[in-house]
Order: structure tokens, then C-alpha cells, then sequence
């Protein structure tokens, strides 16, 4: 059994940790429990570090593996039963809020062959801002032949929560312009770009302008085929029916302060979700876990 290498690192200013345990190299940042980047030595990233990301304490970091929670997205463009979770006036963040907060690291255990990370956000005193609702949440990591996310929602309140989230995941390509994407054949999704229209997906997906759609009932396993980096990286969802697969392409990258110019070309998002009428309704005392496990294998 091989040690894990856990080391604390200061990206500007964000505390996070860089672990390595037998191929694996895992970055992750305190604030928002998030992945930064994950790869296997010998190989390209398959978690995608982008160059220009901003690590400033309280906002949100456009890379790696964002956990969006309560909501997803625009809150309006949410359910009813989602907004109505809501208690404040102020205009909502896009993605809900606990991806601006600092987590705390619950541990960093092997069991096994496999190396566990955990981090926990416990419903603090005070209440979540403008959302006071008594839900603990976990993130999980582990790293064996594959990188295992999963989100844990907990409802320890007396009233039933309902909110809708998403495991971000940009995942980094040899060049979005020749991959493609399986499993999609034959799915509806509803084309954000289009007035959020319903249309139904014929053959695997390839990209050739900007992209954010929300596929539905989706399978248990997608896969981004690469044919440059000779891989295809598959995605295991669970606890999951709807997937977001988002590129922000020429002018909407060029208008990212925090994306280089060209960085679209290097990441494709596929985000595990429960969105639209695949929202998480917890009865009180239940939880509900989202998850994915994503690895590589040679085309």
C-alpha cells in the first residue's frame, strides 16, 4: 500500500492541499471543497486547471469541479419549489452559495488500496445566508483507479427541503473541436440557447459554437471521446438523472475576466446534476447523495 503525499499549499488567497497517492495527483482548495485539478502521472489532466483562474477568498473559482448548491444556476430559472426556499431579498449568486465558503476538512484516511478525502459544511450557527434551511452537507473524494466525487445532503430540520445541484466538472480536452461526447443518442434536452426550448439529441454530440444544455433522464454512464489524447474519459453518475454539458466557446470566453481568450478550447463541462424536474426533495431526517466516478481508459 503506498503513503499518501499531502501537502498545504497557498494559491493567492485560498488554502488548499495537494495530494498524491500512487498515480493520482489531486489539488483541492479549502473554499468551496473544491477540486481543482486531478491527473494521472504520465498523463494530461483530466480535471482541468484553468491557467487563468482567480483564487481570491469569497468568490467563486471558474475551474476544476464548483459544487453549486442550493440552486443551480439562475434561481429563477429554477422550479418554484427551489426558489421558494429562499428567504431573502437580495439578488440570488448563480449557483447558490457554498461554493464562496470555506469547508472544513474532515479528514484524509487510506482505506485500502484507496485514499479518502473528506470535507463537511454543517449547517452553521446563524443559518445559511438567506436560506434557512438545517441541511449538513459532505463532499467525498476517493482516489483509487478512479476519481470518486460524491455530495451528501442532510436534512436535520422539521421541515422538507426541496433544492436542485450540480457537481460542476470542467474536464480538460485536447481541443473541444474534435471530441465528442457518448450516451446522448436519443435524449431530450432542453436547449438553454434556444429559449429553453425541448429538442432531441440524434447521434453523439460534437461541438461547433457555444453550448449549454440540459440533458434529461440521462444514462448512468456518458464518455468524452479524444481522439488526439487518445483516451476516453467516462463519467458514472449516481443519484443523478439530468447532466449539463456547457462550453462557453469564442465570445462568452472572451468575456470571462478570469478565462484565458482561447481556453474554451481546452474544456468541456459535463456537470452530474439534479436539475429542472430532478430536483432533491429531503423529508425531514433524510439525505440524498449525488455523485460521479470519472477515470480514463485508451482508445
Amino acid at each position: 500500500m503506498s503513503t499518501p503525499n499531502v501537502e498545504a499549499v497557498k494559491l493567492d488567497e485560498l488554502n488548499c492541499w495537494r495530494i498524491r497517492h500512487g498515480q493520482a495527483e489531486l489539488l483541492v482548495a479549502q473554499q468551496g471543497a473544491h477540486i481543482l485539478s486531478y491527473q494521472l502521472a504520465g498523463q494530461p489532466p483530466l480535471i482541468w486547471l484553468n491557467d487563468e483562474a482567480v483564487f481570491k477568498a469569497g468568490k467563486s473559482i471558474r475551474a476544476g469541479v464548483p459544487v453549486c448548491w442550493p440552486w443551480f444556476g439562475n434561481l429563477a430559472r429554477n422550479p418554484s419549489s427551489v426558489q421558494a426556499m429562499r428567504t431573502s431579498e437580495e439578488p440570488p449568486a448563480a449557483h447558490g452559495f457554498v461554493r464562496a465558503m470555506d469547508w472544513a476538512l474532515g479528514g484524509i484516511e487510506t482505506e485500502g488500496e484507496s485514499l479518502k478525502v473528506e470535507f463537511t459544511l454543517p449547517y452553521p450557527e446563524g443559518g445559511f445566508p438567506g436560506w434557512p434551511h438545517q441541511v449538513d452537507l459532505t463532499l467525498s473524494i476517493r482516489l483509487d483507479e478512479q476519481l470518486h466525487i460524491s455530495l451528501a445532503s442532510h436534512n436535520r430540520g422539521n421541515d422538507t427541503v426541496t433544492l436542485s445541484q450540480a457537481l460542476h466538472s470542467y474536464f480538460a480536452v485536447s481541443d473541444v473541436r474534435h471530441v465528442h461526447v457518448e450516451g446522448v443518442d436519443g435524449l431530450s434536452y432542453i436547449e438553454t440557447l434556444e429559449d429553453w426550448t425541448t429538442k432531441a439529441q440524434r447521434g453523439d454530440l460534437r461541438f461547433t459554437g457555444e453550448t449549454d444544455r440540459i440533458y434529461l433522464d440521462t444514462p448512468q454512464k456518458l464518455s468524452i471521446v479524444d481522439p488526439a489524447w487518445e483516451r476516453r474519459i467516462e463519467l458514472t453518475s449516481s443519484g443523478s438523472r439530468t447532466a449539463v454539458i456547457w462550453n462557453p466557446w469564442i465570445e462568452r470566453a472572451a468575456a470571462f475576466s478570469d478565462m484565458a481568450d482561447d481556453g474554451w478550447q481546452r474544456m468541456l463541462c459535463i456537470e452530474t446534476a439534479n436539475v429542472m424536474d430532478d430536483v432533491v426533495t429531503l423529508a425531514p431526517g433524510a439525505s440524498h447523495t449525488l455523485g460521479v466516478s470519472i477515470t480514463s481508459k485508451s482508445l
